[in-house]
């Protein structure tokens, strides 16, 4: 039978969705016992809520001081200690799943999959190569433990259910010493965070200067959106680089996607693609971000967004 373990995002106490997301990709590999591990120095809030994850059969609690922070190195060695019935391990294919994932498999001496935006079967999947132009379907030895990171953008959240057990477990780990935690840096936002925000409003090289990005956040406001930005506008110093939207920044699929003078390089379009509807405003009409776009606007930014933004505001 297939054993499938997924290793829980988490923080604040709070279950990341991708955690979610995964639990629907796990449910399309065959019938399966769905079990999620949830590391933390305490780990029983988050634990109640992946018990009541639809699909989700057990949660695996592991408490130790030393998870009191999410560190690869340190994660890694005890879900490994816990790996050894399952057939398959997985994790999001997140900031936090890229980290620790390919840890993990080495350590199993397994390959691992990354990515995976489509279930075939059991171990066939399909996965985005070429920075998402193409799509390629791989096949992973049945008699070998699978490893792999699922792409939130292609799976809808995993809905409820009554909550199933949540068990107590302490993996025998040798923990490194190599590693340790030192600090957390992060930016505090009162706005829906970008990975998971249904709306997001997104700003290009085309605003200028970090303080003309301001009407991309007015605006965003008004719709109650996520903020993200292009590769150019991360790199001319704008904004901050965990808002870059693309192939090397995050992969997002909200219902509304609002890319603002934002000519459409296909490094950005490849974090695009999975979004409901895209709406493009840009002064020139050759722009590729018009290719993809579903509602589509010529003019100046400038203009455009102050009176898109009071009219939404006047409802």
């Amino acid at each position: 039978m297939t054993q499938i373990l997924i290793i829980a995002e988490h923080a604040n106490g709070k279950l990341n969705p991708s955690t979610a997301k995964c639990i629907t990709a796990a449910r399309q590999m065959a019938p399966a016992a769905i079990h999620v591990a949830v590391f933390a120095a305490d780990p029983a809030a988050v634990a109640a809520q992946a018990a009541a994850v639809e699909g989700v059969s057990k949660v695996l609690a592991v408490a130790n001081p030393a998870n009191a922070h999410p560190l690869a190195h340190v994660i890694a060695p005890q879900a490994v200690a816990l790996a050894g019935a399952y057939t398959h391990v997985l994790g999001p294919s997140t900031t936090f799943g890229k980290d620790l994932m390919p840890v993990i498999a080495a350590l199993l001496g397994e390959a691992m999959v990354s990515d995976i935006m489509k279930v075939v079967d059991a171990h066939t999947f399909q996965r985005p190569i070429y920075a998402g132009n193409a799509i390629i379907t791989v096949t992973a030895p049945a008699a070998r433990k699978l490893v792999a990171t699922v792409r939130n953008a292609s799976f809808p959240a995993a809905g409820a259910q009554a909550a199933c057990a949540v068990e107590a477990a302490a993996p025998a780990a040798a923990l490194p010493t190599h590693t340790r935690f030192v600090d957390l840096a992060a930016g505090a936002s009162d706005r829906p965070d970008l990975q998971t925000a249904s709306r997001v409003v997104s700003g290009g090289r085309a605003l200028g200067s970090a303080d003309a990005f301001k009407i991309i956040y007015d605006l965003a406001d008004t719709l109650g959106a996520g903020v993200g930005a292009s590769r150019a506008a991360v790199d001319a110093g704008y904004v901050p680089s965990d808002m870059q939207v693309g192939q090397t920044g995050k992969i997002i699929a909200p219902e509304l996607y609002l890319a603002i003078g934002i000519s459409g390089a296909i490094q950005h379009l490849t974090g695009i693609k999975d979004a409901g509807t895209i709406v493009a405003i840009n002064k020139d009409g050759e722009a590729p971000i018009f290719e993809v776009a579903d509602i589509g606007l010529v003019a100046d930014l400038f203009k455009a967004v102050p009176e898109l933004k009071a009219a939404l505001a006047t409802g």
